[in-house]
């Protein structure tokens, strides 16, 4: 039970820090800025669309291999207990 809570906990403030940070992604850089001011409607939605298939691959990656890593996080505790468990064995 503690550990469901813990997960949805984590999952919260991950979507926290995702959703928080969303609103300052394309503040950084003057001249995409000035680029985007004198651009067309067209030339906005391409860079608009541009930064979210710029953005989507390393989030997915870094989702990903938190995933893996929470799902295998007790693998070598579990090897390492059942070694020392077999040598007493002995």
């Amino acid at each position: 039970m503690r550990q469901k809570t813990l997960t949805n906990l984590a999952l919260m403030v991950a979507a926290g820090i995702v959703l928080g940070a969303l609103p300052a992604m394309g503040q950084s850089c003057a001249l995409c800025y000035t680029q985007a001011a004198s651009a067309g409607g067209r030339m906005i939605a391409a860079l608009k669309s541009g930064i979210l298939i710029l953005i989507i691959p390393p989030t997915l990656t870094s989702i990903g291999m938190v995933f893996v890593m929470y799902r295998n996080r007790n693998r070598c505790r579990d090897q390492a207990a059942s070694a020392g468990l077999q040598r007493d064995l002995e």
